[in-house]
């Protein structure tokens, strides 16, 4: 231990990284960084390390060996590894290690493939969400949520930005654009910017929405925007509640995790995200785009349309197999 660390017990370190990252975290990221450096003080409680200013390289050595024997995946392991690293640079600034002792935790190489989570809502589910709510919640803000999500498999802060002003019901079309300075930027900046068409079923769904249950409010920036609520623009958070709130199995079926929907904690708005078979928003975009590619949509337009690099398309979104590919190469060439 070098004479310019402080004493800190592993439990005082997490809750204080914990309180550091709270603002710039999503509820459900914090929650998994919890979940994460909970495994760290389960390993230091076993081998009995009680003050982070001994914590060693081999220490960290033993904490991968330990935890890649937990029979977990090999992208688990990397995630646990990358939590760790951020958490001991910030207990690197309160003097809590020793700097730099954060490369000491080794990454692994994961391939291309195992990168890309196979995390997304289905097709099946989808639709049955959409039915459901095209029934019995017809034009609510949900079902227009959710509708918007599957429909275009744009991004949460894409939805997010839109004004009631870049609804165009004649096209019918959405416009996106870039607005920084008053509050929604996208992702890439302007490069984002496009305008997307919506079917004639969407775009009755938005217009019903509009007219009819949508909260006429103005944001702070004295913008109309379409997902609205009795405080302005809906917050990314409360988006991803609905979200989350909608697409657990037991609203639109049986659960199939065995849970009676009457005492399950992960009914109530605040655990929803925990429900094992959730979805985020962009599980929906990863479905959305899967299904687009797995339709015949050319690579080219998906990639226009949801604002998503080839390379990247191909990457996370892209799971057809080899036969379905040629299955469309042959439809392509009977058609040409």
């Amino acid at each position: 231990m070098t004479d310019d660390l402080e004493p800190l017990t592993p439990f005082e370190a997490v809750d204080m990284y914990l309180d550091h990252r709270q603002p710039e975290l999503s509820e459900k990221s914090l929650h998994n960084h919890k979940y994460r450096l909970d495994v760290f003080l389960e390993f230091c409680e076993e081998c009995g390390i009680e003050n982070l200013n001994n914590l060693t390289g081999r220490d960290l050595h033993r904490f991968r060996t330990w935890r890649s024997r937990q029979d977990i995946s090999t992208m688990t392991l990397r995630t646990s590894l990358a939590t760790l690293r951020v958490f001991l640079e910030f207990c690197a600034s309160i003097d809590g290690v020793e700097q730099g002792l954060r490369e000491k935790v080794v990454l692994l190489e994961v391939d291309r493939e195992e990168q890309s989570k196979d995390v997304k809502l289905d097709v099946d589910r989808a639709e049955a969400i959409l039915e459901h709510l095209e029934r019995f919640e017809y034009a609510s803000r949900a079902h227009v949520i959710l509708a918007i999500l599957w429909h275009t498999g744009v991004r949460l802060g894409t939805l997010r930005a839109l004004d009631v002003d870049d609804v165009d019901l004649d096209t019918p079309c959405l416009r996106v654009r870039h607005r920084p300075e008053t509050g929604t930027p996208l992702k890439n900046g302007q490069a984002a910017e496009r305008t997307i068409a919506v079917g004639e079923q969407y775009a009755d769904v938005i217009a019903d929405y509009i007219h009819h249950n949508r909260i006429p409010v103005e944001d702070s920036h004295g913008r109309e925007p379409l997902i609205s609520s009795e405080h302005g623009r809906l917050a990314e958070s409360s988006i991803r509640n609905v979200v989350y709130m909608w697409t657990r199995p037991c609203m639109v079926a049986d659960c199939p995790h065995d849970e009676d929907p009457v005492t399950c904690d992960y009914m109530t708005r605040r655990h929803a995200s925990e429900c094992p078979s959730s979805r985020s928003p962009h599980g929906i975009r990863r479905g959305a785009l899967t299904r687009m590619l797995r339709q015949g949509t050319p690579e080219e337009v998906v990639s226009d349309r949801s604002n998503v690099s080839r390379d990247v398309l191909e990457q996370h979104y892209d799971q057809r197999t080899e036969r379905e590919h040629m299955e469309l190469r042959r439809e392509f060439l009977e058609d040409a």
